[in-house]
């Protein structure tokens, strides 16, 4: 018995009609079927340039010409579409193009980026614009690319599919005639019967899990169909990815609200800061839930190089799903979100919010209430501004509106310096800096504004009998006093903190993930996975002894497939051992005699 790697015992194809021999067609095309249906991959076919032929004479030729030459060229088209290569090179354009959408501000997650990146490059803002790199996602070369490798996909894996399935309802194909041309090779001569020799391979390939039949003179059996499994699961995946994708992004909503402490949120489109979503998205597709923020708790780390980092992030709130819920309470952090329906609930910035109290030059209260302050750095410096709308009058009785700019600093620092910061981002010194100004806020002309920010174009700002222009700093109960009798604005004791939430609703991502990891276990088993073939041939010689061939084939080369054939090729020789030839049994009689040398290994007797 022995196993060779090809007809040189080397393993290595060394010419073209052993290469061809390898894929499974030899030089004299003996193996036909058994080494064809290795692979589901489609074949290239060569097209020639023009697919009309001669034309025939008068317009009725000059139709007939052009049709050929149209549905020629579309099925040319075709066939490039649904290749591999083609699908490859589609799907690095699609991760090339998604690129600037990570490098480039886009309009639809921060359009105030997109207007300052606009400001600040004039030239370069104008070309990206042209280019849709603002809006990469929904532009159209990056729409065109999804669904042209979208296309590819569907029109590779179909046929694939229906090919694959035929080779699984059928049987491995029978043995090549010339079993030694194959790339790893065994025979032995046995004193058993063929019929044995093929009953004990039969029971022995299937024991391997190998399917197997009797066909004619040898059996026949193929293993390795997860091979093909993997390869078509890595290409649905890839599709249930680019659907999940495009899914979320069409039916996506996102959106931002800031809350402050003993406030409440229902989820509408009215009651969000911010609002954005897919194109068929639908109102009706929120999740109907409310709830409200009790209590938001914040912990820094006091010392070392970490001091300032928060150590606790988390908001408590109440919330119910639906018109009538039952209220629960729950504890939302940062990267654990509250989760109703197909919504998420996201914690994501943190700020405080003074309680300040206004009041007119008669002491009645015309503004009383909790000023969200925007954040500046990690220390959480502060702005805002507070606007009095509506109810107050200044001495002379007319009806005016005050805003007041306010800079906020949870722990101060920067006394004697002309300007303040903050130290850290805990509460432990307070104070609120505020300069006023009287007139008209500019809400009235129904243009939003910037709730952080004052239009003082139609403001005068208030000044003393010096004509200084009156500002303070003020610490948690003090005042600050108008001239000429026109109020006063107060620091209240309470000083409340602010939370922001994002809620998203992004239908799919599951599917995406699903996709995703059905993606990476196919593509594993698609390359460590090998299909191959094996046949034994077990039939009656010139001398009335049973001659015993083995032999594998595998779609690609590899190392093991001649030392399976070669554990194979023992148990089965276990069954049917080799006979001994007759010179031999007379050597074994005849001490005297001179040793023969042995045949080599592999010879055909």
């Amino acid at each position: 018995m022995s196993t060779t790697d090809t007809d040189t015992g080397t393993g290595r194809t060394k010419d073209p009609a052993t290469a061809k021999r390898h894929i499974g067609v030899s030089a004299d095309g003996e193996l036909g079927e058994a080494g064809s249906q290795l692979s589901t991959a489609p074949v290239d076919t060569a097209v020639p340039g023009s697919f009309g032929g001669s034309r025939a004479p008068g317009a009725l030729g000059w139709l007939t010409w052009t049709g050929r030459e149209v549905v020629g060229w579309a099925r040319w088209f075709w066939r490039q579409l649904t290749s591999m290569r083609v699908a490859l090179i589609l799907l690095f354009l699609l991760s090339l193009g998604a690129i600037p959408g990570s490098l480039i501000p886009q309009s639809g997650t921060d359009a105030q980026k997109v207007a300052d990146f606009k400001d600040a490059h004039s030239i370069l803002g104008s070309v990206y614009d042209k280019l849709g790199l603002f809006h990469v996602y929904s532009s159209v070369w990056f729409s065109a690319i999804y669904i042209l490798l979208f296309v590819s996909l569907i029109g590779c894996i179909v046929p694939r599919t229906w090919q694959f399935v035929g080779q699984l309802r059928g049987r491995p194909p029978g043995a090549p005639k010339r079993l030694n041309r194959l790339p790893a090779y065994a025979t032995w001569r046995t004193g058993a019967e063929p019929e044995q020799v093929r009953e004990a391979a039969l029971k022995i390939l299937k024991q391997r899990r190998f399917r197997a039949h009797i066909e004619k003179d040898a059996v026949a059996a193929e293993k390795g169909y997860l091979r093909e499994t993997g390869n078509l699961l890595f290409h649905i995946a890839l599709i249930v990815m680019l659907v999940a994708f495009a899914w979320g992004q069409l039916f996506k909503s996102e959106g931002n609200k800031l809350i402050v402490e003993g406030d409440g949120f229902s989820n509408t489109i009215s009651q969000y800061d911010d609002f954005k979503s897919g194109n068929l998205f639908s109102t009706d597709d929120l999740t109907p839930f409310s709830f409200n923020l009790k209590k938001f708790t914040g912990t820094y780390e006091r010392t070392g190089p970490n001091k300032g980092t928060p150590r606790t992030y988390q908001a408590d709130i109440t919330y119910s799903v639906g018109a009538y819920g039952k209220e629960k309470k729950t504890t939302v952090k940062v990267n654990e979100p509250l989760k109703i329906g197909d919504s998420k609930v996201y914690l994501t910035a943190h700020g405080y919010a003074p309680v300040v109290t206004v009041r007119d030059g008669k002491g009645n209260v015309v503004y009383h209430d909790a000023v969200p302050m925007l954040p500046l750095d990690p220390n959480v410096t502060s702005q805002g501004a507070i606007k009095v709308m509506d109810g107050y009058k200044n001495a002379q009785g007319t009806s005016e509106q005050l805003g007041f700019s306010a800079f906020f600093v949870p722990t101060f620092a920067g006394a004697g310096k002309g300007d303040m910061f903050s130290q850290f981002p805990a509460l432990d010194f307070p104070v609120l800096a505020l300069s006023g100004f009287h007139g008209s806020l500019g809400v009235d002309a129904g243009i939003p504004q910037n709730v952080y920010q004052l239009d003082t174009s139609k403001m005068k700002q208030f000044k003393d009998a010096k004509g200084n222009i009156v500002k303070a700093r003020l610490l948690p109960g003090e005042t600050m006093k108008l001239p000429n009798g026109a109020g006063s604005i107060t620091f209240d004791k309470g000083i409340k903190e602010w939370a922001n939430f994002q809620v998203t609703q992004q239908p799919g991502s599951d599917w995406a993930l699903i996709g995703a990891f059905t993606a990476i276990f196919g593509l594993a088993g698609s390359l460590f996975i090998q299909r191959r073939r094996v046949w034994v041939r077990a039939a009656t010689g010139a001398d009335g002894v049973t001659v015993v061939e083995m032999a594998g084939l595998g779609r690609s080369e590899s190392a093991k497939l001649p030392e399976e054939l070669g554990d194979l090729a023992a148990l089965v020789h276990d069954q049917a051992p080799t006979k001994p030839d007759t010179d031999e049994a007379a050597v074994e009689t005849d001490p005297d005699a001179e040793p023969s040398v042995p045949a080599a290994e592999g010879a055909e007797k």
